[in-house]
Parts: structure tokens; sequence; C-alpha cells
């Protein structure tokens, strides 16, 4: 059982997104894994098997929380409903770390099953730090803020996205999320250097990194379109922008997404095994 000062604080180690079917070998026999992440919406009910179980995981690794669907990005109110449901898992579970996504998903009464892009301009700045402030002061607690997959770019765009995450992070005190796959497909979608991207990220505010697999398609002039699927193994050139990026920031926590057709435990601890890895080339 871990101490409470140990739960406090993910550590520079390979995590995980838990999936209730895995419970069992990792509470047995956890591997490289040393931390683990849920999505928020999962977790918003009072009992039953898996608050339980979460519970139980709770006492032996450190936890994150990460949401999917506030819509912070979303030009309406947050949802104040969501926020009380928010408040309370943080609440009750007190996890190390709690994430959202620079992204919208709802309009008026409508929710979309998809995390949505959006200009990155001085109205949409604003209006996303008045967002964070607000699930800040509601949660009582600092949240990160991660960068998004892209598939188009906005003409009204002013802002870069790193300087616009940068600013958001000034802004609110909030840190923010690094997902490198999400780099490697924005880069190839829209024609940029990811590592030119990695240059440009305020490193200094990155408290957890994020790595997943992506489906690989073409669009319709025949040029390379990749989509975040959170299916598969992350590939080589991933793995390359991760060393690339841990190079750059040191040792940060690691978490390996799958969230579509998820595989079998040993599959799943084995990228947490490369990501381990990964980290011992880096120098404290």
């Amino acid at each position: 059982m871990l101490d409470s000062a140990a739960r406090d604080r993910l550590p520079a180690a390979p995590g995980v997104g838990y999936k209730p079917q895995h419970f069992a070998q990792i509470t047995a026999d956890p591997g490289s894994v040393k931390w683990l992440e849920i999505h928020a919406e999962n977790y918003m009910g009072d009992g039953g098997r898996p608050i339980a179980q979460l519970r139980n995981l709770s006492e032996n690794f450190a936890m994150s929380v990460h949401g999917v669907g506030l819509s912070i990005g979303g030009e309406g109110p947050l949802d104040t409903d969501h926020l009380a449901r928010l408040k309370h898992l943080v609440g009750w579970l007190n996890p190390a770390s709690f994430s959202e996504h620079l992204a919208w998903s709802t309009h008026d009464s409508h929710f979309y099953n998809d995390l949505l892009p959006l200009p990155y301009t001085d109205t949409s700045l604003q209006r996303i730090c008045d967002h964070i402030n607000e699930l800040q002061d509601t949660i009582g607690r600092r949240m990160l803020l991660e960068n998004p997959s892209s598939y188009l770019a906005f003409a009204e765009s002013t802002w870069s996205e790193p300087e616009f995450l940068a600013e958001i992070s000034r802004r609110t005190g909030c840190g923010l999320l690094l997902d490198v796959n999400n780099v490697f497909v924005s880069a190839t979608n829209l024609d940029f250097s990811p590592q030119g991207y990695i240059n440009a990220f305020p490193l200094d505010k990155v408290d957890e990194i994020h790595l997943g697999g992506h489906d690989e398609d073409e669009d319709d002039h025949g040029r390379p379109l990749l989509i975040d699927s959170h299916g598969r193994e992350v590939v080589d050139p991933v793995w390359a922008l991760l060393d690339y990026t841990l190079a750059k920031s040191g040792p940060k926590p690691v978490l390996i997404e799958w969230d579509n057709d998820v595989p079998d435990w040993p599959v799943l601890e084995a990228e947490a095994a490369r990501a381990a890895t990964a980290l011992e080339r880096v120098p404290a």
C-alpha cells in the first residue's frame, strides 16, 4: 500500500489508462506500471463494483483523472451538474492529477461524442481561461490542459498552438498535459515539424505526457491522414518523438492510452515497459 505522500503525486514513470478487465492482473502484478488514469465520466456514480475497485486501486497506485466531456473550449457556459459530479469524484478520490482537453464537445443542449477543434484567437483564449478558472475554483485544485490532435487549421487563428497553451497556463496557473502522439498526428495532417512544435512548447509547464496509437488513412487528395484512435500500439516515430521530448524536458509521468480494441494485459504492460526503458535513458 502506498503512503499518502506517494499517492498525492504522479511518479516520473509509466502509467496506463485503467480498464476494468485488467483489474485482477494489475493488482496481482502491475509490472512496469506505477500509476493509473481513469476517465472521469466513467466514475461519476455513487457505488457498485466500479467504485469499489477504484477505491482499492487508489490505495496502491497514484491516480490521474482525465476528463473528456467538460467542453472547456465550448462557447456556452460549463455544465454546472457536470462540474458538481466532477467535484464529488475528485473530492473522495483525491487524485494526484486532473486533466481536460483543449477542445469543445457541446452546443446548446447537444453533446457530440468527439473532441472538436477551435480557432486560436483572443476571444477563444479569454473564454477558455474563464472556463478553466471556474473549473479550478470549483474542484479546488490545479488542472492540466491537453493539446489536441488536429485535422484542419483555422484561417482566423492568430496564435500558434504552443503559444496559445503557454498563455492559458500563464493566465490561469493551470499546468499542461503534452500528448506526444497528438503532436505527431497534427504535424502529419497539417504538414509541420513535430520537433519544431516540441521546441516551441512550454515544457516547464508539463506535468504529464500521453502516448497512444493512431490509424493511417488518406484525405481526398491522396495525402496522409492520421486518426487519433487510441486503438493500437504506439508506432516507432512517436516513440522517437517521446525520446526527443524527454531529452529536453527531463523525466515526466508517461501514460499509455489504449481505449479501443483494448488488448490483453501483457500487451498493454509491454507498452508501459517500453516507456520505462525510454525514461531510463533520460538523465534525472
